[in-house]
């Protein structure tokens, strides 16, 4: 059986919370785009949302007849494809030449027919769709498995357990920090969470890194020699939860400025590493331009390291907590900040959302107290709410208005 067949999709799926999201805008007429790093799953997720449409083709653009003639002969592609379909998914679309302009034929032409398209991080960088398809097209974004996802494929049974639930034994605290330290060492891609054997996993890593990441780069970009990239790519693994120096990362990897910024907005647009810009009020006291940076997957920043040492015995414990919060919080699709000022006090995570700001400070162990700076932090903004996310729960506290709550950071759904 065809490895992306139907039945052998929905024989090992797992379901994705981007579910819930696009299947409120299947009556819609717009075109739904998937895009998301490569190997994260859109393929899968695709082909599971073909089962439950009627009178649905898929199509995969890595078939080069298909391909040819979407870019070559686009009204017999419609009358093969589109006309006879109420829905038409369209796999692997960033490989189209002239993506944008076809898709609004298609769509201008054929509206009873639903389309969905689906590609890799470069899909808006490539086919330079945006002129053709504003008001045509709803784009969502599929990441790796988050925490929750990862459990449900590793271990459903610990979803079970409430959320509200308020004492958790030893030994259940004890299995979620087990998968919570599988999660943070070999991160979310899926074809690497099914897999159980460590050495497995590393390969897996490693040529999602080698064979498609860098090879995205190169037909992207016409890179022919990426030492450069590679080294910027290392210097940013060895630096998640850090704020990052542009002079520092010039020196390291061989960029000049402009350069720099150009591929940091690259890697970016295809989710290897995010940025969180300062949230500040007053320019002179506090940080206003310099960003943190994280990784989309702690799996393949541990691989870049070649680092997959237990947490136990690693110097970058804390750094890879708050990486995998940060991934919770960048997953909410909220504007997500950092404070800190010239003092050098910090707040990990500042949220600012329906009018309403909360603060949130990552600590990898436990943490009974407010951390002073989460404390100064509330004193001047008095934010809503604010979290200590730490190894065990700890009691809530109050400063003025603002509630803090203590939460362990392998609980499922804090953020």
């Amino acid at each position: 059986m065809d490895n992306n067949s139907p039945a052998k999709i929905e024989a090992n799926y797992i379901h994705r919370k981007l579910e819930q999201k696009v299947n409120k805008y299947l009556t819609l007429p717009q075109i739904i785009a998937v895009i998301g790093p490569r190997r994260s799953g859109k393929t899968t997720f695709l082909l599971h949302l073909g089962k439950t449409l009627k009178n649905c083709q898929y199509l995969n653009f890595e078939n080069q007849k298909i391909l040819d003639l979407f870019d070559l002969d686009i009204e017999s592609f419609a009358q093969l494809y589109v006309l006879p379909n109420k829905n038409l998914l369209l796999d692997e679309f960033q490989y189209a030449k002239r993506g944008g302009k076809n898709l609004k034929f298609l769509f201008d032409s054929y509206p009873k027919t639903k389309i969905f398209i689906s590609g890799s991080g470069s899909t808006d960088l490539t086919i330079k769709a945006i002129k053709y398809l504003v008001g045509r097209v709803l784009v969502f974004t599929l990441l790796p498995f988050d925490w929750e996802e990862f459990l449900l494929c590793r271990n459903p049974q610990l979803l079970t357990i409430p959320k509200n639930k308020k004492t958790i034994t030893p030994p259940l605290a004890s299995e979620f920090q087990k998968y919570f330290e599988e999660y943070l060492l070999f991160g979310g891609y899926p074809e690497v969470v099914l897999q159980n054997d460590i050495e497995v996993k590393k390969t897996l890593l490693e040529n999602i890194y080698s064979l498609y990441f860098l090879k995205e780069v190169k037909d992207l970009i016409s890179l022919v020699d990426d030492y450069k990239l590679k080294n910027l790519i290392k210097a940013l693994a060895l630096q998640i939860g850090n704020i990052i120096s542009y002079k520092e990362l010039s020196s390291f990897s061989g960029f000049e400025f402009r350069s720099l910024k150009r591929y940091l907005n690259f890697l970016e647009k295809t989710f290897v590493s995010f940025f969180l810009l300062p949230y500040f009020t007053n320019k002179r006291t506090e940080l206003s331009k310099n960003p943190k940076v994280y990784f989309f997957d702690t799996g393949l920043c541990n691989s870049l390291l070649n680092n997959f040492l237990p947490l136990k015995a690693r110097q970058d414990k804390g750094a890879l907590i708050e990486n995998a919060m940060a991934i919770a919080l960048n997953n909410t699709g909220r504007e997500l900040r950092f404070w800190r000022t010239k003092n050098k006090a910090e707040v990990d995570f500042v949220v600012e959302s329906g009018g309403k700001l909360s603060g949130y400070e990552v600590k990898a162990g436990i943490e009974e107290h407010v951390p002073l700076s989460l404390a100064n932090f509330i004193e001047k903004y008095s934010p809503d709410h604010a979290l200590v996310i730490n190894k065990t729960k700890g009691s809530n506290k109050k400063i003025g208005a603002t509630p803090i709550n203590f939460v362990p950071y392998w609980k499922p759904g804090i953020v």
